[in-house]
């Protein structure tokens, strides 16, 4: 599997509950913070979910 960079980029203030608990799962929580993770379907699914408030690159 790739590895990806995922940055958050926009806050969840003011987002509903379920994209705030999808940045929980992904690792991140403020703004500027980088996870590196496999890219599974599962985290690909989540990347769709928040791709607004995030910004994805290869690792």
């Amino acid at each position: 599997m790739a590895k990806v960079k995922i940055s958050q980029v926009r806050s969840t203030i003011n987002r509903p509950k379920r994209q705030k608990l999808t940045i929980q799962a992904l690792g991140l929580g403020r703004i500027d913070k980088t996870v590196e993770v496999e890219l599974t379907p599962q985290i690909q699914g989540m990347i769709n979910k928040v791709q607004h408030l995030v910004k994805v690159t290869e690792a």
